[in-house]
């Protein structure tokens, strides 16, 4: 199965099947059967891909709901830390943290669903990341955590102290004082 847990429910590892031949390679990076296989009824709506240099660290975001997205994550070129954070009230993971290396190399895929903090940090030179998504953005729903929350102890992989982190990430509040209207249902 291309899918691996990680732990938290919900929260997988996607990793699709590589064919490399003397030309190059060749994969699905998205097939909407093998989500179905997995039983992920999924429509993703939009894709998203943003460019960064050494450093950046992005996150952690998330929207409230009704406007909550879940987020296939991937690079197309160089390497991320991505890490995501169980935040749905009642879950047996709440605040546990979630991080892999995603590459070009190593074409693995970070599903994250609706009820996760989400952000990366970049490891390579420049970093290309595209991300599906099955909700469009809305500002007025967008809330946050600060990267560097110390309930948290996240590592990004990088030095903190030259992260470069957007004025608006700067200034989020921590896990225990954030905003939102998440509730983990073991029912699905």
């Amino acid at each position: 199965m291309p899918f691996t847990e990680t732990g938290i429910p919900d929260l997988l590892v996607y990793e699709p099947r590589v064919f490399n031949d003397n030309r190059g390679y060749f994969f699905e990076s998205y097939s909407e059967q093998a989500f179905l296989q997995h039983g992920l009824q999924l429509k993703f709506v939009q894709d998203n891909q943003a460019r960064s240099t050494y450093g950046v660290l992005r996150g952690l975001h998330y929207q409230q709901e009704p406007h909550a997205q879940t987020k296939l994550v991937r690079v197309l070129e160089g390497r991320i830390i991505d890490v995501a954070v169980d935040i749905r009230k009642g879950s047996p993971t709440y605040g546990k943290v979630f991080t892999i290396e995603l590459s070009a190399e190593n074409k693995k895929q970070l599903l994250v669903p609706k009820g996760f903090a989400h952000g990366y940090s970049v490891l390579s030179e420049t970093a290309e990341v595209m991300y599906k998504v099955d909700n469009f953005y809305n500002k007025a729903s967008e809330g946050g955590i600060i990267y560097n929350d110390p309930a948290l102890n996240i590592d990004w992989g990088i030095s903190l102290a030259d992260a470069l982190v957007s004025e608006k990430d700067v200034i989020l509040p921590t896990l225990e004082n954030c905003t939102h209207n998440f509730i983990y249902n073991s029912d699905k």
